[in-house]
């Protein structure tokens, strides 16, 4: 059966077998997990109960859906925009087109947030956080289900990020804890004159005139405005040092995400700011330097 076409009367094993074809002949680079997800998004299926439905029939109007399914995955479209969601240090974060799809990297940053937070603070339980850039909310909303007695302020200049994360903080029960700002980058605090405890950030960091040539998944859909950090990259990582002074207490965490080749230069940035005392670059498991933590109240030594 060619690819191009769906047959009439199949199981669920025969749509998979068709799909991940279909996929394989658009340039899926893992057809059979791409055209397995899909499926279980139409079909509504977790894993076990999708295997189990293999030999099952499946109906001609979801034949017609899966088909359109893969013709959208096929002119690269995110599969998370298709099936609405991508998981996040163990949760379900809705996301859309708009709204930059949370990455493995990211949870690096988040894990070595409270790592550190435990460390410098022997009873962190109080800390006035905030997260700038927040997207679909995965970085705020996670600290605020993993530490509930933190109070998390979120700022994005996208309402339309706000109220995706909005909708994903009322899902994760947390929309009580979370304040939500929109303005530019950490503006709306310093207007306010406020401090915070811990500011934690995965800014847009791809130099402008990379944007364009990145996978077609990432440079036709995804919103230039989370990634383009400006001519090298490190535009918003600058303008966050530069307001350190006004925004950390006089004990404070900063944790940012940071690109390729560019951990040396923020660690810099913040040892420039003057205000804080201590840095570290986290790598992830291929090496790659991709969390920069800088602190203040605490001398000597890190966690371990």
């Amino acid at each position: 059966m060619p690819a191009h076409e769906t047959p009439e009367a199949v199981t669920v094993r025969e749509a998979l077998v068709w799909a991940s074809s279909f996929l394989r002949q658009a340039g899926s680079k893992d057809p059979k997990f791409e055209a397995e997800l899909l499926l279980r998004y139409l079909l509504n299926l977790d894993r076990t109960r999708f295997i189990m439905a293999l030999p099952e029939p499946i109906a001609s109007s979801d034949l017609e859906k899966i088909k359109q399914l893969c013709q959208r995955r096929a002119q690269r479209e995110p599969l998370q925009y298709i099936v609405g969601g991508q998981e996040f240090f163990g949760r379900w974060f809705s996301v859309q087109p708009g709204v930059l799809i949370p990455r493995p990297e990211t949870e690096i940053l988040v894990e070595e947030t409270l790592r550190y937070a435990d460390w410098l603070w022997s009873d962190a339980s109080s800390l006035a956080v905030v997260d700038i850039g927040t997207g679909s909310g995965a970085i705020a909303l996670t600290l605020a289900a993993e530490r509930p007695q933190w109070r998390v302020t979120t700022i994005d200049l996208s309402e339309q990020a706000l109220a995706v994360a909005r909708r994903n903080a009322e899902r994760l029960k947390v929309l009580s804890r979370v304040r939500f700002l929109r303005g530019n980058l950490a503006e709306p605090l310093m207007a306010a004159e406020e401090r915070v405890d811990l500011l934690i950030s995965n800014p847009p960091y791809i130099p402008s005139d990379e944007v364009d040539r990145l996978d077609p998944e990432v440079s036709r859909y995804e919103p230039r405005l989370a990634l383009d950090g400006g001519e090298d990259g490190l535009d918003c990582y600058r303008r966050l040092a530069a307001s350190l002074p006004r925004l950390l207490k006089q004990k404070a965490l900063v944790a940012f995400e940071v690109g390729i080749h560019q951990a040396q230069a923020v660690r810099q940035l913040l040892i420039d700011s003057g205000v804080i005392e201590g840095v570290a670059a986290v790598t992830d498991l291929a090496g790659i330097e991709r969390v920069v933590i800088g602190w203040r109240g605490r001398s000597g030594g890190r966690p371990t």
